[in-house]
């Protein structure tokens, strides 16, 4: 069943076309509703440029999703612009990942690309093009209150496919300028709408890696455009004993197996030391914790709040969010789980939900006991 965008109607909406079949379909219905629709796909990255795996073209900004995105704007008769941001994602999205990795981190680059360039740098070229709302092809929806001014962002209706993770930092008045057209739909129906309308990417896959890391090796990624040089360090247990070597602290990550050598039973990393150079493993009991403190946090659906309150927690994408106790203090929001979370990662984004509604979110800092 299509969504009703009746309330679209006459409206003009630039909508972020990746080449990917939801982004597609959002452009399509929303045309098919009304809308006067403009068609914006973003050239990021060069894949010959970043590296191996070039002709990968499952992947956003390749010559065949660019082509896809076209094709698609032309069947629905509705102009279509390639906008050039690959200086703001190089300076917000690369340059923060390969800090953040430096710094012995996990980054998440989805949510800095969100907040940073589809929700800043276009949004900037959909006002310049005088459009009423911006759309994309995520599954997240938007639900306001009794005045238009307060609004909540919730989860989308496919569980399996919901993408609010990946949005905590977009603020209150860009989403009341945001259409997302496919939030109450499940992936099965969009791709059913994509084939009755003759899209034809229709049956895309779809890639869920990082996009401008097009082989997937983050450490080739690393050692070619952030000039990290593998610097040998000492591999300790949790009594602190040194039980081998590593290659350099921007290569591993908190519950990372491979790459540490073999010492008899699973071994895992628990934590990096990037000011020592340590890499730090221990058992599967070892990677689980309590406590983590969230910095940079962004409130959406409420105001910061004054005092402490209970809220269901996500620390990474995959992960189900878990009960636990948040408290706020100069800005850091402390995190105490009701029951020991699994290889809570330093840099990842730890997202808050009242049952569907996003309150807000961050970026890990630390993890305590």
């Amino acid at each position: 069943m299509k969504p009703d965008l009746r309330q679209f109607s006459g409206a003009r909406v630039v909508v972020a076309m990746s080449g990917g079949v939801d982004s597609s379909v959002a452009a399509a219905l929303l045309a098919e509703a009304g809308c006067e629709v403009i068609g914006v796909t973003m050239k990021l990255w060069d894949p010959a440029e970043l590296g191996n795996n070039a002709d990968n073209d499952s992947r956003c900004c390749s010559a065949d999703t660019l082509c896809d995105a076209r094709q698609v704007a032309r069947q629905t008769q509705i102009p279509f612009h390639v906008v050039d941001l690959a200086d703001e994602f190089r300076r917000e999205v690369i340059a923060d990942f390969i800090r953040e990795y430096r710094a012995g981190r996990t980054p998440n680059p989805c949510v800095v690309c969100n907040s940073k360039i589809k929700w800043t740098a276009l949004e900037a070229h959909a006002q310049a093009l005088h459009a009423d709302f911006l759309a994309t092809g995520h599954y997240a929806r938007i639900e306001y209150g009794n005045q238009q001014d307060h609004l909540r962002l919730l989860r989308g209706a496919d569980e399996h496919r919901d993408q609010s993770y990946f949005l905590w930092g977009l603020t209150p008045d860009s989403l009341r300028k945001t259409v997302f057209p496919l939030g109450g739909l499940t992936k099965d129906i969009v791709r059913r709408i994509a084939r009755e309308m003759g899209l034809r990417n229709a049956d895309r896959p779809e890639s869920r890696e990082i996009c401008f890391v097009v082989d997937d090796d983050y450490g080739r990624f690393l050692r070619e455009h952030a000039g990290v040089e593998p610097t040998t360090g000492e591999i300790v247990d949790q009594r602190g004993t040194t039980v081998g070597t590593h290659q350099g602290v921007p290569f591993y990550t908190i519950g990372q197996r491979k790459g540490i050598g073999a010492h008899g039973v699973p071994a895992y990393v628990t934590s990096l030391k990037p000011q020592s150079n340590t890499v730090q493993i221990g058992g599967n009991e070892d990677l689980m914790r309590r406590e983590c403190s969230v910095e940079d946090t962004n409130w959406i659906s409420i105001s910061p709040p004054e005092t402490p309150l209970s809220a269901k927690v996500q620390i990474r994408y995959r992960h189900p969010a878990a009960m636990a106790r948040l408290s706020r203090e100069d800005g850091i929001v402390r995190v105490a789980f009701d029951t020991p979370q699994r290889a809570i990662t330093p840099g990842q984004s730890a997202v808050f939900y009242n049952r569907d509604t996003v309150l807000g979110g961050g970026r890990i800092r630390d993890v305590g006991n």
